[in-house]
């Protein structure tokens, strides 16, 4: 049974994931320490910090791929752990290709149960390549169709780890619009290292510093004392 239906909040109530008691060591060094994270279904939340940090092993474990002791995964306040194993609850776009290099961007669509026509139709030149391989896309392009698979498909929480990267500036506008209209149906979080997109698109952010995650009260503000942004 999909997990929205063990765990259902009360009529016109968002959906809520958290995830807390998550501690991790590499050597002697503190990776995450004291974290806690809240996304709720009509939110689009951004994760920030600099390059190995460690925002895509906190997304790891909130996913459920990467077990750490001690760490709960809760959705409505129950304990989801691995997450990933909950059907309909969340998927996951790694830093690493999604789709094998073989498969169609229609038959990833079919995998996903996605209407593919749907999630492609903001990308008029993405619909007429749906019948290539991923192999044959470019970087930017394999990227984008993985980030639009991902968040049309089914699920009440979609992870994003770089979804940006390589994704051309002109198609940004668009997907971030796309983002936008999507949260009204499922929770997004997300980190990249294009802060202003972030900054621009994201409802609520946090900042993993030192093992540390801080909710940001003014983000801008909260970069730009921290070094993060100029401007």
């Amino acid at each position: 049974m999909p997990a929205c239906a063990t765990s259902v909040p009360a009529p016109g109530a968002p959906h809520v994931l958290e995830a807390d008691g998550i501690q991790l060591k590499l050597g002697n060094r503190v990776l995450l320490s004291d974290v806690y994270l809240r996304v709720q279904t009509g939110q689009v939340v951004g994760l920030l910090g600099r390059n190995g940090c460690g925002k895509s092993t906190l997304l790891q474990t909130v996913f459920g791929a990467r077990p750490v002791a001690d760490a709960s995964v809760r959705v409505n306040g129950r304990r989801v752990v691995p997450a990933y194993r909950q059907l309909g609850l969340l998927n996951y776009l790694p830093q690493v290709p999604l789709l094998p290099s073989q498969l169609t961007v229609a038959a990833a669509a079919r995998l996903l149960e996605v209407d593919a026509a749907a999630a492609l139709r903001n990308f008029p030149e993405l619909l007429a390549q749906k019948n290539q391989r991923a192999g044959e896309l470019s970087g930017g392009t394999a990227r984008l169709v993985e980030v639009l698979l991902l968040l049309h498909a089914n699920t009440q929480f979609t992870l994003l780890d770089e979804p940006f990267t390589g994704v051309m500036p002109v198609h940004l506008e668009t997907l971030a619009e796309v983002m936008s209209h999507l949260k009204t149906r499922k929770g997004l979080l997300l980190t990249d290292h294009r802060y202003e997109e972030v900054l621009a698109l994201c409802d609520v952010v946090y900042l993993l510093h030192d093992g540390r995650l801080e909710l940001l009260a003014n983000p801008r503000e909260g970069l730009r004392n921290r070094g993060y942004i100029s401007g």
